[in-house]
């Protein structure tokens, strides 16, 4: 039985245009400009162009132009009216949304540096091996365990799997003793150490081919080798005790161990790898921030004016109507995508005016960063707190004082004892220079670094304290302790 009921609900519904603008939103500039190659390709009448040109207003050639008189203009009027809730004619008449140009700068800030060609580390053993005296079934073993190397230099795979894959692949009788032989093999290629399957291997293997004093040389290979969990933990009074020598050879020791790579994989950081496209650019002149937004990558935009041709008034007709509705998806699509281009900038531009507005004196300084979230910044701009973390999110500016992550600017606060709020930023900065100062014999504990924060103003907890400092990277006291 049919029921004929009455409900109230409160829907929130975004339009495709909406979704599309809040998706380019989020793209940092990198991703932004690939975002509009692809478009590029599935929308042809868009179209990139060095120079964006003022164009020509087709309403008025339509004007100059006689209506048919076998009554085609008005069929295609009222069609048009009939499917969209707008006039056709005032789409295509609005000239200030057929284009988008982002800011350009002198030729030669666009030039990039050249980068040296570099070898991958899993060739450069290859390259080695072949000067090595092994055999066939060797290389083949000595290959496949290159293969299985992870990026910090480690074999993560066991061996004896790698042995198994091997034999049933190419019907050998390999043992894992053989495999054994070719691994040591491959760990004493250049890097040293590369292959290991523990950091106490990799330590060893290096310590073999460190040129240092015989005597040293022989405790620090006992230090690793049969009191390895003590030398994690720093227990030197220990080591030196179940060694039978002084504190100074354990310290000699120590400090060959620390000449070795505990990541023989690593390597160096290419620029490719290091490099970070900042989003905006913020300068001080005169007492004034001149904030840019860094889109000279962003290929500037229009829509082909063939194509809007077609589409006018005049030419209508001559178009067959699957051609024709075809042309309005796209020209549809082409002005939304260029105005969800024009809402991300200005927006983008908001925010980070807003930024700079409410961290002016760490602009101005490099320091005195204040607490600030996110409710912060939608309170000034006047938009929703999910549009300030869609513009935060992965976005990078570069200051007077270096390069900073949009995150960056937002922390929570710190009360003082002045009834001050400091950012926990700040808090964090304190604790590093504190334990950069402390004494390396006697390093302080997390009580004492809280003791020193409220003696200079901070109310803070030694819970705080040990979560700031975890937070960093900083070991306990324990494990900052040197000889």
């Amino acid at each position: 039985m049919i029921h004929i009921s009455q409900q109230q609900r409160l829907l929130q519904k975004l339009t495709p245009q909406q979704i599309q603008y809040l998706k380019l939103l989020q793209l940092p500039t990198l991703a932004l400009e690939q975002r509009i190659k692809t478009e590029l390709e599935q929308n042809p009448l868009l179209e990139e162009s060095e120079e964006v040109e003022e164009e020509t207003e087709l309403a008025a050639e339509d004007s100059e132009t006689e209506a048919p008189t076998d009554g085609t203009a008005e069929e295609v009027k009222t069609e048009e009216k009939k499917n969209d809730e707008f006039s056709f004619e005032d789409f295509l008449n609005d000239e200030s949304s057929f284009s988008y140009k982002g800011e350009r700068r002198d030729e030669e800030e666009r030039d990039e540096m050249p980068i040296a060609a570099t070898e991958a580390l899993a060739q450069k053993l290859l390259d080695q091996l072949l000067l090595a005296d092994l055999t066939e079934t060797g290389m083949l073993v000595a290959e496949e365990i290159i293969g299985n190397i992870d990026e910090d230099g480690y074999l993560r795979r066991e061996l004896d799997l790698i042995v198994q894959d091997i034999n049933l692949t190419h019907k050998m009788q390999l043992t894992v003793g053989q495999a054994e032989e070719v691994l040591r093999r491959v760990q004493r290629l250049d890097p040293v150490g590369i292959g290991a399957r523990t950091l106490q291997e990799c330590l060893l293997v290096q310590l073999e081919v460190l040129e240092c004093d015989p005597h040293i040389k022989q405790i620090a290979h006992n230090i690793l080798e049969k009191y390895f969990d003590d030398f994690t933990k720093k227990h030197y009074e220990q080591l030196a005790k179940q060694l039978n020598v002084s504190m100074d050879e354990v310290k000699q020791a120590l400090e060959a161990i620390g000449k070795l790579n505990p990541k023989p994989g690593e390597g160096e950081i290419t620029t490719q790898e290091n490099y970070v496209t900042v989003d905006f650019i913020v300068t001080e002149e005169e007492g004034d921030f001149i904030i840019q937004l860094n889109d000279r990558h962003v290929p500037p935009l229009r829509i082909n004016k063939r194509y809007r041709e077609m589409m006018s008034r005049r030419k209508v007709a001559g178009v067959n109507p699957e051609t024709k509705q075809f042309l309005r998806q796209k020209f549809e699509a082409a002005k939304w995508f260029i105005a969800s281009i024009h809402q991300r900038r200005e927006t983008m531009m908001k925010v980070m005016r807003a930024i700079v507005e409410k961290q002016r004196q760490f602009f101005e300084t490099g320091e005195g960063l204040k607490p600030m979230i996110y409710k912060d910044i939608a309170e000034v701009i006047r938009m929703d707190i999910s549009t300030i973390s869609r513009v935060v999110n992965g976005k990078y500016v570069q200051t007077d004082y270096g390069v900073y992550e949009l995150r960056y600017f937002f922390s929570e606060g710190i009360s003082t004892q002045g009834g001050e709020d400091v950012s926990n930023k700040e808090v964090k900065q304190r604790i590093k220079e504190i334990v950069e100062a402390e004494d390396p014999h006697k390093p302080l504990s997390d009580d004492r670094i809280a003791e020193i924060l409220n003696g200079q103003g901070f109310n803070i907890a030694r819970r705080t304290v040990a979560k700031y400092r975890e937070s960093m990277m900083v070991p306990v006291a324990r494990l900052r302790r040197k000889i």
